[in-house]
Order: structure tokens, then sequence, then C-alpha cells
């Protein structure tokens, strides 16, 4: 059980001056992955930046942006096979995003229209869970269906820090340990949830310490650093695929922007704390590596900026055209046949429009 047990320090291997830290497990990505990693990060970066806007513009509800930790958001879906599941969290859209979700149907949820715009099983991405820890129950379970069904599947569930205070967490290590399910709970913890900081949510050594408890295995990673999250997340998810069971992945990161739009980060924490952690940016990390070894060029920035600039644009048009409102939407799937309470609801919603003049259909 030893063997359990994650290192004293976080898995690195690019420092923040992108120089690269050897390390006897972990294999470094080969270049191709490391420059297609950074492609991702220039997208995942713009779109945090246009889904900011979008809300300041009133197109967005509300936006949890992550900020400072694209290098997850992107490591989380490039560890992964085309038959995987990932399990969101509300900050995880970047991730749902390079995992083919739309981009329009991915802010559907933070938009205010439904509760997911898209269809799970297209894209083999769960909803964008808001409730914290459920969505990691939902992936145990689904990832013990696959096993029941003979399918090589494995799901990596996402949570925050603040996550692993939630009885859910508890539950669903447990229960994937027991089982031998093929899962990957994968922590980014980013210090605060909303405004409570890690000290104030667990007295562990790690959070990845937590595992050894359950029966599997922790480790901790340099959230900011792609190339040793890629290393790290690449050999629980073969671990899992090949039958050794779950394993708890801590990726040490930080929330560089306010919890939302609706929340005031000044109130509890300092901008001195903020600004130690520029430095540590996954983008100017990588980058720094990938110039140093002549490996990005200015033309080929460029081309990735179009890219991220390309999508960008696609979402401003999609979220720029107002949702034409269809009161009859109110009461579709609630159940799978309507029933009389629903009818007559509905028939008392279409009467107090008409007696307005407003429309339905």
């Amino acid at each position: 059980m030893s063997d359990y047990l994650p290192r004293d320090a976080p898995v690195q291997l690019i420092d923040p001056t992108g120089a690269v830290q050897a390390d006897e497990v972990y294999a470094a990505p080969t270049n191709a992955v490391l420059l297609d990693g950074y492609r991702s990060l220039v997208i995942g970066r713009r779109i945090n930046d246009q889904c900011n806007a979008l809300v300041r513009q009133g197109r967005l509800a509300v936006y949890p942006s992550s900020h400072g930790q694209e290098a997850c958001q992107v490591a989380a879906v490039s560890a992964l096979d085309e038959g995987d599941w990932i399990f969101p969290t509300y900050r995880d859209s970047v991730a749902v995003i390079l995992k083919g979700v739309a981009p329009a149907h991915a802010m559907v949820l933070l938009k205010g229209d439904w509760h997911s715009g898209y269809d799970p099983h297209d894209h083999r991405v769960a909803p964008l869970a808001t409730p914290l820890a459920t969505q990691l129950l939902h992936a145990v379970g689904f990832a013990q269906a696959a096993v029941l069904k003979g399918e090589a599947t494995v799901a990596l569930a996402m949570c925050g820090d603040g996550a692993t205070s939630e009885g859910d967490f508890h539950e669903a290590l447990n229960f994937a340990a027991v089982f031998h399910a093929p899962v990957v709970f994968f922590v980014q913890n980013n210090k605060f949830a909303i405004s409570v900081p890690l000290s104030r949510q667990t007295a562990a050594q790690s959070l990845a310490h937590k595992a050894i408890g359950y029966g599997m295995p922790g480790e901790r990673v340099d959230g900011n650093d792609l190339a040793a999250l890629l290393s790290v997340l690449e050999v629980a998810v073969e671990r899992a695929r090949s039958g050794g069971g779950p394993t708890l992945i801590e990726a040490h990161t930080y929330r560089m922007q306010a919890h939302t739009n609706a929340d005031d980060d000044t109130r509890y924490r300092d901008s001195s704390e903020v600004q130690d952690w520029v430095a540590r940016d996954p983008l100017a990390r990588l980058r720094a590596h990938l110039v140093e070894r002549r490996l990005l060029d200015e033309r080929t920035e460029a081309g990735f900026a179009r890219d991220a600039e390309a999508i960008a644009s696609d979402l401003r048009d999609a979220l720029n055209a107002d949702t034409p409102a269809d009161p009859r939407a109110l009461f579709e799937h609630v159940y799978a046949t309507d029933n009389p309470q629903l009818e007559e609801q509905y028939a008392m919603l279409r009467g107090e429009l008409e007696r307005s003049g407003g429309e339905i259909r």
C-alpha cells in the first residue's frame, strides 16, 4: 500500500521557465504532442476571454472561468481515447469544447436556456454539472456499467478542491475502489472553494493522500505543466483500462480570476497572491519551452491564434442570436408522457398569455 502514497512534491516535467525537469517514472510527451497541446492551450485561453466578454454583454448569465487552469482542461481530453468519457464540472467548459462539443452548445447551461445543450452520447461528454461532486458518482456508475458490458471504456471524473468536502466525493471513491471501476478522479486544486481556502477544507497533507484510505493510488502533479499532466494522466488512464482500478490525481493549479462574474475575489484573497501565480502561467511556460527548442515560430503561432479566433467568432455569433421563447418548452421532457397535471398547468399558462396578448404555439 505504500506504493499508493503520492510524492511529497508534485510531478513536474517542465518548470515555470520552460526548462526540462527529468523524471525517473514519468516520460515527457513527444514534441508533436506538446506542440498540439500548446495550440489547444491558446484556444482554451481565447474561449475564456471571449466568454468573459459575453458575460459583460449580457449574452451569458454566468461564466466560471478556467483562466490559468487551461493545462488541466487540455490534458483531461488529450489523455483519453475516443471512446472514453469525461464527467465535467461547471468550470470545465474548455475541456467540453475540446472534446468536440460545439462551443455554442457547451454554453447553453451558462446562458440559462437548458440544463444541457448537447447530447452526451454524441461526444461522450456528460452534462456540465453545477452541483458539487454529483458527477463523480455518475462517472463511477457509468464505468462499472462499461465493465459489465465488456467495454474498455475509461471515465475521467473531474472536480475541484471544494468537491472533495462533499459526501458524494467519498462515496464515489469508495465504490470505485471496492468494485475496481475504470475511473480516474481528476481534482483541479485551484486553492479556493469559492471563498474558502484549502486550509479550511482539509487537514490532510494533500488531497491526493486521501486516495490510500480507499485503497487506490494517489498522485500529485503540477497543474500548470501540460507535459506532466499528460504523462501522469496517461499512466492512470492506462491503469484503469487494463483492469488496475481507479486513481486519484491532484493537480496543483490556481484560479486566476473570480469564482464567477458574481464573485468579488478581493474580499478573500490579496492581489499579490494572484500575481505570484502569473509567472506560472501554463501558456507562457509551454511557449518558452517550445521556442527554446525551435519548435514554435511566429507563423505557427499566428496559425494557432487564427484557429482560436475562429472558435471565438462562432461563439459570439451563436450567443448574439436571441433564442425564440416557446412557453410549451417549459413542459417538455418533464415526463416521458404528459400527464393531466401538466396539461392543466399548460392550459393555465396559455390562458394567461392569451389574455395578455402574448403568443403561444
